[in-house]
């Protein structure tokens, strides 16, 4: 199974670069994320471009003994780490190789996928490809949250990013969101958190799949802005 992206294969250090790029500030992140994701019990999730499982295994704790927690990437060298850190936690999480842009799994299967870090590694066709995969493989009012590099930055964590081969591209937002409304997501929004640089993106599966004909109410908590501002802290 070969991906017409890059990926990084130096899985086994990995998380020691996350938390180096981050300053520490890894595990407020994900939270964060796990927050806007509105993970919740029993639901059936995807993480695309899972890495080594930090956030499954995370979700998997939210989604708790009745939810189902999928992993996927297209590095095998991430697969086994991520494998290894379920085992190690103990936690029921399905790793798999599979790539964003052909997805390992039929139609309408989850109500949530997530997708943290990745998107920058795909040219503009994958991303697209990939968003329509995410589509497919949704339940009917599933969601979807992305979360990439959104603005360009000269701070330390970029430079940090160069120094171990990690891209420095950024996702323009509105691109990104304009793409998964021509994958056929509607409610589609960027989500403000305190961490700058980062773009959380927020996407809905319409209830009966007919692009301009979704009326039923959003999915997702609708919270003020600082309301938003309070998850992330």
């Amino acid at each position: 199974m070969e991906t017409r992206s890059s990926y990084i294969k130096w899985a086994r250090f990995y998380d020691v670069v996350v938390t180096l790029m981050s300053l520490g500030r890894e595990p407020a992140f994900r939270k964060t994320t796990l927050e806007l994701g509105e993970v919740r019990p029993g639901q059936k999730l995807l993480d695309v471009g899972c890495g080594t499982g930090t956030l499954a295994i995370l979700a998997k704790a939210k989604a708790g003994p009745d939810g189902e927690v999928h992993g996927i990437d297209a590095s095998p060298e991430m697969i086994e780490v991520a494998c290894r850190k379920a085992d190690k936690a103990g936690a029921d999480v399905r790793f798999q190789v599979g790539l964003f842009e052909d997805i390992p799994f039929p139609d309408d299967q989850f109500d949530l996928a997530l997708s943290s870090l990745m998107l920058h590694h795909l040219p503009d066709e994958l991303k697209r490809e990939g968003f329509a995969e995410i589509y497919r493989v949704l339940k009917p009012g599933g969601r979807l949250l992305t979360v990439d590099f959104g603005a360009p930055s000269n701070s330390l964590i970029s430079h940090l990013m160069l120094l171990f081969g990690h891209s420095r591209t950024q996702s323009n937002v509105q691109e990104l969101m304009t793409m998964m409304e021509d994958a056929g997501f509607r409610e589609v929004e960027a989500v403000q958190s305190k961490y700058r640089g980062l773009a959380f993106i927020r996407a809905t599966v319409m209830s009966n799949r007919v692009k301009g004909t979704y009326t039923a109410p959003s999915p997702w908590s609708k919270l003020s802005p600082k309301a938003m501002m309070r998850i992330a802290i």
